[in-house]
């Protein structure tokens, strides 16, 4: 399943209490309740866990509160995205949307980060540069 069930639930659960909505009609405890269950899902001194959540984004739209409040408790996260799965492009992932908190000079080391930015400003340039075509077709 998916963290976007709960927001559903929370969103259901908050309405049957008579709470006034927040933002896109979501509960106005949102960003807490999110919080309260991100942190029991932790590692504590008795182990470690690795937590791989599914979120829903309802159109694509990141910023949307639910997914948005979710992402903010993720260090990582893998985007994948629709055009490259119509492409034919297994896993459809894109790097670019993609994120990581590790990658981090401190983390990876300046080198590794300094050759994973110029790939993403290159993968940035190659994307604008579709768009162009796109638009302008390939002769121009």
């Amino acid at each position: 399943d998916n963290i976007f069930r709960f927001t559903q639930a929370g969103s259901e659960v908050s309405a049957l209490l008579g709470r006034m909505p927040s933002a896109v009609g979501y509960q106005p405890t949102l960003a807490t309740e999110m919080g309260q269950l991100q942190e029991r899902i932790t590692s504590t001194n008795k182990g470690s866990v690795t937590s791989i959540q599914a979120i829903y984004v309802p159109a694509d739209d990141y910023t949307d509160p639910a997914p948005a409040t979710a992402f903010a408790h993720l260090d990582a996260t893998t985007n994948l995205e629709r055009r490259l799965s119509e492409m034919g492009i297994y896993p459809a992932v894109d790097p670019l949307a993609s994120t990581s908190r590790a990658l981090n000079p401190e983390i990876v080391g300046a080198e590794h980060y300094e050759v994973a930015r110029q790939v993403q400003s290159t993968l940035q340039r190659y994307r604008e540069l579709q768009d162009i075509i796109a638009i302008l077709g390939m002769d121009e």
